[in-house]
């Protein structure tokens, strides 16, 4: 049972990171087939240059 007082600890990493997993969940299952790297970095906000 929850403490009385609203003593909630909030982790805000833990929280941007489940809204990720969230968005990468949505856009593999509208995905008609697996998701590129690119794809899974654009979902994820990642913005670095790969080595081709």
């Amino acid at each position: 049972m929850a403490p009385v007082g609203g003593t909630a600890v909030q982790d805000h990493v833990a929280l941007a990171e489940i809204e990720l997993c969230g968005e990468l969940i949505i856009a593999a299952s509208a995905a008609e087939d697996r998701l590129s790297l690119e794809c899974i970095d654009e979902v994820l906000r990642v913005y670095e240059e790969r080595e081709n």
